[in-house]
């Protein structure tokens, strides 16, 4: 993060080139600045013009039940009496020239970490870019993947308090937990706690009223975990148009039994297909991000928990149960409702049932979608651009200030000792004592060399003891070196301060912030400011992470 002179009062955001953060994967940055290297993975760059359109064209030839799924999602949004702006945008899905930007994510406590406002954001400035660009209706829709069953990943958030430190906030565990989809899982009165919990532990703010209030309203006992997730990210955004879908609605699930019929019809031909390009990522010296099972199908049957099908002798197993290819085809088709798809083939069922001309992920994502081209090809469904969500790292004014002012790179806060601080106040130390230091130490080592070779001409052992000596001497003098930074630190304590006030802010617990910390933290500092203000000032191109201040 280089300095900018005359600017440290003023700056509001700063962009980082992602390559240089070792957590983002080669993939990852090899898709957002060198898509050439990656293309044979993907259906298109979405910074090309030209590939949006072929990508526009695609999806609206495709043939979708358009009214079914407006009507589903007219009747989940009078469930939650979603904002107008999102009921109008659900209704613009019966045009047929209608496409759509989606993201999603799991139904996590409070809207989840950072990141999901960074996803949804991003689909909505890249719907509303779609529409002036190509002149076609386009809609953000937020999938909120609530068949997934990891109810220890969702069930709670970090808040940073008063003094920034992160604080877990978390539900009990209903019945079902871990067992059944979260979609399933209805509130206890540990909701309750968990928001009394998160107003006692908010620094107070002005938002902080009107906050808890509308959590309250999301958070009921009994209302699925789910539901509660959509109700509050419709109160965040669906003024803003977003339009929420709720995965877990048996009613959409007719709606896609012809893709789950032809897994069973094919089974274990998804999880080959995915294998097979895994094998050629990891060719190229790429990670593979989904390992499948062989001969595994890429459903689950749910009846309570969930059942892995696979290929069994001729037959099909579900679970410990052995049935006919032939059963199994007619109950998907009957009952489609008791059927959900795993990873590999959910983005084919939300491409099924939306005009997804472009699909917002993270660096996850983006590399499980890297398997699944030749899925998709395989199901007749077309492929979607994929868009890297926007990045961002929000930091207060006056660590702004102290990084710009020192020119300290973003990533070396990560490191949860103090070593980047060391680095600092070496720099606050007079540039002679350090010169003084250096030239002590090299006379040293040149007296003392001097010293074991006119000795060793009287006693060859005593070579070995002006060497030892000379270990000690230079020691010393590293010892005394770091009395003089310690004696920095004591004098310059102010330093001491701004490193940990900045680097509590961008990684909690040495995670990167936008992972680690709830939005509702954010929302609860900023209030309906954090989203205008993200929404201005972010670009939505790839290849760049953003410190932000509000």
């Amino acid at each position: 993060m280089p300095p900018q002179t005359g600017l440290a009062e003023t700056v509001t955001r700063v962009p980082i080139d992602i390559r240089r953060f070792p957590w983002i994967k080669q993939l990852a940055a090899d898709y957002a600045c060198d898509y050439a290297k990656v293309a044979g993975f993907f259906a298109g760059n979405p910074q090309d013009p030209a590939a949006w359109t072929d990508a526009i064209a695609r999806t609206q030839r495709h043939p979708r039940r358009h009214d079914a799924i407006a009507d589903i999602l007219a009747e989940q949004q009078r469930h939650r009496s979603a904002p107008p702006e999102a009921v109008a945008a659900a209704q613009l899905l019966r045009d047929p020239r209608t496409v759509a930007v989606v993201t999603g994510q799991q139904a996590g406590l409070f809207g989840g970490p950072m990141y999901t406002l960074l996803k949804a954001l991003t689909a909505i400035k890249l719907a509303e870019r779609t529409a002036a660009d190509h002149q076609v209706p386009a809609v953000a829709i937020f999938w909120i993947d609530a068949e997934d069953h990891d109810w220890n990943e969702v069930k709670a958030c970090n808040i940073l308090d008063a003094s920034l430190t992160p604080i877990r906030i978390a539900l009990g565990d209903p019945p079902g937990a871990g067992e059944r989809p979260v979609g399933q899982i209805a509130l206890d009165d540990s909701c309750l706690a968990a928001l009394d919990r998160l107003a006692a532990t908010l620094p107070p703010t002005e938002f902080t009223p009107t906050l808890l209030e509308e959590l309250r309203k999301a958070y009921v006992p009994g209302r699925s975990m789910s539901e509660a997730f959509g109700r509050w990210l419709e109160s965040l955004l669906g003024s803003r148009g977003l339009i929420v879908f709720d995965s877990s609605d048996k009613a959409a699930k007719p709606l896609v039994s012809a893709v789950f019929a032809r897994e069973i019809e094919q089974i274990g031909e998804t999880s080959r297909l995915a294998e097979e390009a895994g094998q050629a990522l990891t060719n190229l010296g790429y990670h593979t991000q989904v390992a499948p099972h062989e001969g595994q199908a890429a459903i689950f049957k749910v009846d309570g928990a969930r059942s892995s099908i696979r290929a069994d002798n001729g037959g099909v197993a579900i679970g410990d149960v052995r049935a006919t290819r032939d059963a199994v085809l007619q109950e998907v088709r009957t009952n489609t409702g008791a059927f959900s798809p795993n990873v590999l083939l959910r983005p084919l069922v939300q491409d099924t049932l939306f005009p997804t001309a472009c699909y917002v992920g993270g660096p996850s994502e983006t590399a499980y979608l890297a398997q699944l081209r030749h899925v998709y090809a395989a199901f007749g469904v077309p492929m979607p651009l994929v868009q890297q969500r926007v990045s961002a790292t929000i930091v207060d004014s006056n660590a702004m200030r102290f990084l710009q002012r020192h020119a300290l790179p973003l990533e070396a806060l990560r490191a949860q000792d103090e070593a980047a601080l060391n680095e600092l106040l070496k720099a606050q130390i007079p540039p002679a004592v350090d010169t003084s230091l250096e030239e002590a130490a090299r006379a040293v080592t040149e007296c003392m060399d001097c010293v074991a070779e006119e000795v060793a001409q009287l006693d060859q052992t005593l070579e070995a003891a002006a060497r030892s000596t000379l270990g000690r001497m230079q020691d010393d003098l590293k010892k005394l070196h770091g009395k003089i930074i310690q004696a920095a630190k004591r004098k310059d304590e102010t330093l001491r301060r701004q490193f940990v006030h900045a680097q509590t802010q961008a990684f909690p617990g040495g995670h990167p912030q936008e992972r680690e910390i709830g939005l509702v933290y954010f929302v609860n500092k900023y209030g309906s400011v954090l989203i205008d203000r993200l929404s201005e000032e972010l670009p939505i191109d790839q290849g760049s992470h953003w410190v932000v201040t509000i």
